[in-house]
């Protein structure tokens, strides 16, 4: 039985911008090495397969290269997907289960609302390979959470023109590293780079999850609790957020740029 299988462009209003993910609705669980294959094929930042339970839907994300715990843009590509497909109504809430918990989606507007954990980074020293491995040779601050290293420099100039070796990176232990600074544009509030070479991904165009970490990093600095930031790949992408106690709300945009089946 073929598959529909949807590519949406996340943290956006646009096609070709933002952070493109894959995204499958399965009738039942689809054997783990299957999914696996079809990540590998689809060459994403992320492919989602999701499957009705209790409901909502059981949520995986997989990289080419690995499944990881909690990625922003493809739920946001997730819920499109359930609205803009029937697979839900447009004024009901979507609903997942996930390996970081139960997660939720809302729409608002043009805009789709994620209601996810906070994952606060504590001071850390950094590793010997990190700062040289991003380019840098000293740091305003560096961090540790549950999944990244979260840096901050001290521009905007200097975060874009960062040039990585991907290779010394691949070597640090950890998900990935979250690289940011302050805006130097007052319609942002903070802007950020993500490189995750280990889970498969040089550069990661727009990570949603990584404002789990930078939303109370900044609450701290700028000493406020709403933000808009930009993700400053070479695509680019808008997120906004709001915290909300022990959670965060990331605030999204998504575009379908292209449907298709799976007949393998």
């Amino acid at each position: 039985m073929a598959i529909r299988i949807v590519q949406v462009d996340a943290f956006t209003n646009r096609p070709f911008a933002g952070n493109p993910a894959a995204v499958c609705v399965l009738p039942e669980p689809a054997p783990e090495d299957w999914m696996r294959s079809v990540a590998r094929e689809m060459n994403l930042s992320e492919t989602a397969f999701l499957t009705p339970r209790d409901g909502g839907y059981d949520l995986r994300w997989f990289t080419p290269a690995v499944e990881v715990d909690l990625c922003g843009h493809a739920t946001v590509a997730s819920a499109h997907v359930l609205w803009e497909d029937g697979h839900l109504p447009a004024g009901r809430q979507a609903r997942f289960h996930t390996r970081s918990g139960p997660l939720a989606a809302d729409r608002r507007g043009d805009w789709i609302e994620l209601d996810f954990p906070v994952k606060s980074a504590a001071p850390a020293d950094a590793p010997p390979d990190l700062l040289p491995a991003l380019g840098l040779s000293e740091a305003r601050f560096v961090g540790l959470n549950a999944f990244d290293y979260l840096v901050e420099t001290d521009s905007e100039e200097t975060l874009r023109r960062l040039t990585p070796d991907h290779t010394a990176l691949r070597r640090v232990s950890v998900r990935g590293v979250i690289v940011t600074a302050r805006s130097q544009n007052p319609e942002f509030d903070f802007v950020s780079r993500f490189f995750a070479p280990g889970s498969g991904i040089d550069e990661d165009p727009v990570t949603g999850s990584a404002h789990c970490a930078l939303g109370p990093y900044w609450a701290g600095r700028l000493g406020k609790s709403e933000f808009t930031a930009y993700q400053a790949s070479a695509r680019g992408g808008v997120v906004r957020v709001r915290l909300n106690g022990d959670r965060v709300i990331l605030g999204g945009q998504a575009v379908t740029v292209m449907t298709g089946e799976l007949v393998a």
